[in-house]
């Protein structure tokens, strides 16, 4: 998986690590402020990855408990799933990985959206829309996903983002529910992240053509490039938390 350019992120990741860790633990005003901003962000733009058109100050206000003119019931009730799943992975990250608990996240995140589906593996076969991946068929989604979590929890990754990307590649691959699998592997590949003692790692939206290029290149079996933009993101996400710590 490591080109240079991730080798050398990484590095830099490790230093910056080291760092934070060596500031804890935050104050809690601190932390807290933190986490408000960052959960907003972090729904804002996962969402928005998936088509929600909520700006991040709409975002904001309806996480607040208002509702905005001219967008859709669904838009208001992906970002309160959203934000719910969030609060639930901050109570369980130091939990094992099991399916149980993917489910339950993707439950979380559909859950006023989609209500019928959540939680629930895919039965038929998927295709998704502008990628040459086609998910294996229905029948196969239990045992894929029994599967990953084996190798999750005794695979050797030589990285802690490398671990999360591929954690996150793996769920995508699968596609094992019908809607909602982009959040849900974008919340899981955070909750490794969380896992290991990172912040989490926030996609911007502006950064989905690179990122479906590279999940197209994932699928060629070159994790390399998703790998370095997960990175980036959490190098940002990391020096925001020193900047907060140190300040």
């Amino acid at each position: 998986m490591e080109s240079g350019t991730l080798r050398e992120l990484l590095q830099q990741l490790d230093a910056l690590r080291q760092k934070f860790f060596s500031l804890q633990p935050l104050p809690n005003k601190v932390l807290a402020k933190l986490q408000e901003h960052e959960s907003v962000e972090w729904t804002h733009h996962s969402t928005a990855l998936e088509g929600n058109t909520l700006t991040l100050r709409e975002t904001q206000i309806v996480l607040e408990g208002f509702t905005i003119g001219n967008k859709t019931l669904r838009e208001h009730l992906e970002v309160v799933d959203h934000k719910e799943a969030i609060n639930f992975l901050e109570s369980c990250k130091k939990e094992v990985l099991t399916e149980h608990l993917i489910r339950q996240i993707h439950s979380l995140v559909l859950k006023r959206s989609l209500p019928n589906q959540a939680g629930k593996y895919r039965t038929g076969q998927v295709f998704i829309t502008g990628s040459r991946h086609v998910p294996p068929p229905g029948i196969e989604v239990p045992a894929r996903m029994q599967e990953l979590v084996r190798e999750f929890n005794s695979k050797s990754f030589t990285h802690s983002v490398c671990r999360a990307t591929w954690l996150h590649w793996k769920i995508v691959w699968i596609h094992p529910f019908t809607d909602g699998n982009g959040r849900t592997a974008r919340l899981m590949m955070n909750f490794s992240l969380m896992q290991d003692g990172y912040p989490p790692a926030i996609i911007e939206k502006e950064q989905r053509s690179k990122y479906l290029n590279a999940l197209e290149l994932a699928e060629e079996g070159d994790l390399s490039e998703l790998a370095v933009l997960i990175g980036v993101a959490l190098k940002k996400n990391l020096e925001r938390y020193i900047s907060a710590a140190e300040q």
